[in-house]
């Protein structure tokens, strides 16, 4: 597919059903790219396509299944979108740092692809709000899903969740106690750490549909 150029084909593009409950269009929205009218369109749709269906199917399908309804903050941003977020203060990293995490049409500097979205889950933010703490989702997500990275934000304990090939599996947050959480090699990072997560649901499998 080629990076759409009028209003049917940007709507054939939004129609993509990358899983059973997400579409592409889903993860198009960007603050950036509606109030400075930079197009958040994919230079490489069909590797935004493959990557996205891995991240839908693997990590937000069960995310959804489990706790319920998901709510997407941020997900794909255009080369252009995002290079305009890092160089006007906007919380964007560089290009070259986003390759394959929230810019999805292009792979990083060791030929990985990837995606990343920026979601809230309200089931757990309502008890995040009530006290809890989030080192509790952390670990859940870390015993029971393949993700790559995580990234915790202090607002309703919203996250960047990240599939790429070869995962990194490390986790970060800027809620206290800021910095890494866990990453390959750290004590803890193996095992069982359900006793930080206790009335938490069960995994659900969620159907794959693309």
């Amino acid at each position: 597919m080629k990076s759409p150029k009028s209003v049917a084909k940007l709507d054939e593009l939004g129609r993509v059903r990358l899983s059973q409950n997400f579409f592409m269009r889903d993860f198009l929205y960007s603050e950036i790219a509606n109030l400075h009218g930079i197009p958040n369109i994919p230079e490489d749709p069909d590797l935004a396509i493959e990557a996205g269906a891995r991240l839908c199917q693997e990590l937000l399908e069960p995310l959804n299944a489990t706790f319920g309804r998901i709510a997407i903050r941020s997900a794909y941003r255009s080369p252009t979108v995002n290079q305009f977020g890092n160089e006007n203060g906007h919380n964007c990293a560089s290009n070259e740092a986003n390759y394959a995490s929230h810019i999805w049409d292009r792979r990083d500097a060791q030929g990985r692809m990837g995606a990343t979205a920026c979601i809230v889950i309200p089931w757990f933010s309502d008890r995040y709000e009530a006290g809890e703490d989030w080192r509790a989702l952390a670990w859940w997500i870390h015993d029971h899903l393949p993700y790559s990275s995580l990234y915790f934000f202090p607002t309703r304990a919203a996250f960047n969740i990240a599939w790429r090939e070869e995962p990194e599996r490390r986790i970060d947050s800027y809620v206290a106690p800021k910095g890494c959480l866990t990453r390959s090699g750290m004590a803890g990072h193996d095992g069982d750490h359900s006793a930080l997560y206790q009335g938490f649901p069960s995994l659900v499998t969620a159907i794959r549909t693309a």
